[in-house]
């Protein structure tokens, strides 16, 4: 029997690309497929249920500032180091690969691999490297970019343009029927905005639509991913032309195709959806991101589909009212970016490549 150890979390950013790849790899009968992840991630919620085993261990954040937080997380990354090579040694070297998806959780486990003898995959979904995928291209048999401007953070001779593993949906043209507060909204006459920030939500885009909701509501049916901490608040402010949800999972990709103009942060799954989709979007990338990187996810947005950037410190000043309509009324780029590849098929080929033919 081959098998396939993921590992990666932290944020859904590095665990949903890991989930669309192990749902696809489940179609082969003699893979066995494993998770190593932290104890208490986001990982642990999502992936034990769609792997044949998950191995919990300890990790550490990866912090490029100064904390005493660093002292005590170098010792659990220690610890997770060796539980990774206690894990990995039931396994055999030449039947195993080690696909790696970033984040803090992923080091020990990789560096452990490179000890025990197996092949590390390591793929990458930002357009600037991960301090954990950065130190793990060292030792890494190969790396996959998202995004052709990442092949400057690692090594030239092992790193490969691959994309980002998206959902067939965001390929077909096809839309489920979507139900928002009993509202179909392939009835809505309206051109629906969609405002997201994120599954946890955003203040910052929260406020934003408080302040503009009189005057945006005149012109579209919107519909606001809040995040389940503020639901309660905006409910209040529900009618005919503003329906805000607390979290919105399988029917996002439907979302994203029914609306006309959506407004959004810029994390890379993101990003990498909406150039696959090819919409009209606002991106107002989160201002503390690592590297700046959401800001560099929104500029490919831009090149590719001509969205409209606005940072967080200009966001007073501008009218987002008059930006919607900027965006509603412009024509598409031709978009020849990471839409054209079926990253997911790319790198499903490589997977089961190694471990099948081994």
């Amino acid at each position: 029997m081959k098998t396939v150890i993921f590992t990666g979390g932290g944020s859904g950013g590095h665990v949903m690309p890991a989930i669309t790849l192990i749902k696809e790899l489940k179609q082969y009968e003699n893979l066995s497929l494993f998770y190593i992840g932290s104890r208490k991630g986001i990982e642990r919620s999502l992936l034990p249920v769609l792997v044949d085993r998950y191995h919990p261990i300890y990790t550490g954040k990866l912090r490029r500032y100064l904390s005493l937080e660093n002292f005590f997380d170098l010792f659990r990354v220690l610890i997770g180091f060796f539980q990774s090579v206690f894990i990995l040694l039931k396994y055999k070297s030449r039947d195993t690969l080690i696909f790696s998806t970033g984040g803090f959780v992923s080091l020990p486990v990789v560096y452990a691999a490179k000890l025990t003898g197996k092949k590390v995959f390591v793929h990458e979904q930002t357009s600037v490297s991960g301090l954990a995928n950065k130190l793990a291209s060292f030792i890494a048999d190969k790396i996959f970019i998202s995004f052709e401007s990442s092949k400057k953070y690692f090594p030239a001779e092992k790193t490969f343009y691959s994309g980002y593993p998206l959902r067939d949906e965001c390929f077909t043209r096809e839309v489920t029927e979507v139900i928002i507060d009993g509202i179909v909204l392939k009835d809505i006459l309206k051109p629906i905005l969609f405002i997201t920030g994120g599954g946890n939500g955003s203040k910052l885009l929260n406020k934003l639509l408080l302040d503009n909701m009189e005057l945006l509501s005149k012109e579209y049916f919107i519909v606001h991913q809040v995040g389940k901490l503020f639901i309660n608040i905006f409910q209040k402010y529900t009618n005919d032309s503003y329906k805000p949800v607390a979290f919105i999972d399988n029917e996002m990709i439907d979302l994203f195709k029914l609306s006309s103009v959506i407004i959004s942060r810029s994390g890379a799954g993101t990003i990498a959806e909406l150039l696959a989709l090819r919409k009209k979007t606002i991106l107002i990338p989160l201002k503390n991101s690592a590297k700046n990187e959401q800001y560099l996810n929104a500029k490919e947005a831009e090149k590719y589909l001509g969205s409209i950037i606005v940072e967080e410190d200009n966001l007073g000043s501008v009218n987002i009212v008059e930006l919607c309509s900027v965006i509603l009324q412009s024509e598409l780029l031709y978009s020849t970016s990471s839409e054209t590849v079926r990253a997911k098929d790319v790198l499903i080929d490589e997977i089961a490549g190694y471990v099948l033919n081994e």
